[in-house]
């Protein structure tokens, strides 16, 4: 008899478990994506500041996201930290909001396009170069990004700095 029980017991329990995984999907609470699925390229509001060799040339806060950018030495590229590999998909990125804010602000930027480095390079902002002596160099949140303008990820409220620096 106790061995009867036993049988059923593993029967039903086998029964409801086929039962339980065949069942047609109902409604669940929500919950939380894993990472590779969120949506990365989500327009952000950050802070761009520009130093040129004589002061400030322009701070203010832009919203921005991963995009095409143009410029007149570089032409049409991507700009959304796929370049390089650097992003499985597109997110913001300190040069997208440069051009973000030449857009919205209007003054100029221009950069040379290197297909090598898959990334543009900050020639001029506002009529103002580096020539042979200087460059543009990028920050964020203080600390020189480690990639290309077109390959760092920005966060909302990041502080994106170019800065003319002399070699």
């Amino acid at each position: 008899m106790h061995l009867t029980a036993a049988r059923r017991t593993l029967f039903v329990s086998a029964a409801l478990g086929l039962a339980l995984t065949s069942a047609p999907a109902v409604a669940r609470p929500a919950v939380a994506q894993p990472q590779s699925m969120v949506p990365t390229n989500t327009p952000v509001k950050v802070t761009v500041v520009v130093d040129g060799p004589d002061g400030r040339l322009f701070k203010g806060r832009t919203r921005t996201q991963g995009h095409d950018v143009t410029t007149a030495t570089g032409g049409t590229h991507r700009c959304d930290g796929t370049n390089g590999g650097a992003h499985p998909s597109a997110v913001p990125t300190p040069t997208a909001a440069l051009d973000d804010a030449a857009r919205k602000r209007q003054f100029t930027w221009d950069g040379a396009w290197y297909a090598s480095f898959d990334d543009f390079s900050v020639d001029t902002i506002k009529g103002v170069g580096g020539g042979g002596a200087a460059y543009w160099n990028i920050s964020v949140n203080g600390t020189p990004t480690p990639v290309g303008g077109c390959q760092f990820k920005l966060n909302a409220g990041d502080t994106v700095a170019f800065t003319w620096t002399a070699f």
